[in-house]
């Protein structure tokens, strides 16, 4: 992954915060919360890894499918755009 120093630590500061938050459903599981509660918590992680997932796509169309594209190479372009399109194929279906 190309990324400037700032770019991976605040993506590392993403994932901190969805370990916490999965750390913290855990102890609310243990202490028998109420599941409303619960269930509002599992909105909030999907939401963020929602937002991680996003943040590394928009990453990866600026850095590696730009630079496929700026070499003029075809099969290098496609091939990013491929990659792209089979990933969306397969989330698609969940």
């Amino acid at each position: 992954m190309k990324m400037n120093e700032e770019g991976h630590k605040k993506l590392k500061n993403r994932v901190s915060r969805v370990e916490g938050q999965i750390k913290a459903i855990s102890t609310m599981i243990d202490s028998e919360k109420y599941c409303i509660d619960i269930l509002t918590q599992t909105k909030a992680i999907r939401s963020a890894i929602k937002s991680l997932e996003l943040e590394i796509l928009e990453n990866h169309l600026n850095t590696c499918v730009k630079d496929a594209i700026s070499t003029g190479d075809k099969t290098k372009s496609d091939e990013k755009i491929e990659e792209i399109m089979l990933l969306l194929k397969k989330t698609s279906k969940l």
